[in-house]
């Protein structure tokens, strides 16, 4: 089974082609993590950004903007081809026309917080924290439940306990 480099004949640095033992290298060298596939399969309908954005109610430069933030998942086959987003029921609740109680906006968490926009979303991209997009009120674009131990939530987990 040929992986994505082999299947575009990309090459290294040095002019060889990739190999299983090559990829394993750089990925032991720089501390590249394996994927790990969801325990259950996705199901979903398979889109490209126009028809996606559309399904959501957001423009496709939103979308875009949430896939670069790492918000929403999608897949390249290689930089530059087209993303296909699998729209699920789990993220089409991600898009909501109001916050439900406890989600304040993303300005509001940073203050609580105490952090910049770019770590709330890292918290969230890593599953730390729960952000939905609400479309509707006053202040439209992302809002962020916060957890109720905030004191917690960014202490180094390898100094706790010992």
């Amino acid at each position: 089974m040929q992986g994505i480099p082999e299947q575009l004949q990309r090459k290294t640095v040095t002019g060889l082609p990739f190999t299983v033992n090559r990829v394993n290298s750089l990925r032991n060298h720089w501390r590249i993590p394996r994927v790990v596939p969801p325990m259950e399969p996705t199901t979903g309908e398979p889109m490209n950004i126009r028809q996606a954005a559309e399904v959501l109610g957001l423009a496709p430069s939103t979308l875009h903007r949430h896939l670069n933030d790492g918000l929403i998942a999608g897949e390249q086959i290689t930089p530059g081809a087209p993303w296909r987003i699998t729209v699920t029921d789990a993220l089409r609740a991600r898009f909501a026309g109001e916050a439900p109680d406890g989600y304040v906006p993303m300005v509001d968490a940073m203050r609580i917080l105490g952090v910049s926009r770019q770590t709330v979303l890292q918290r969230v991209k890593r599953g730390e924290l729960d952000a939905i997009h609400v479309s509707k009120g006053k202040r439209k674009g992302l809002k962020i439940k916060l957890p109720d131990a905030i004191a917690d939530l960014f202490d180094d987990p390898k100094s706790a306990g010992g």
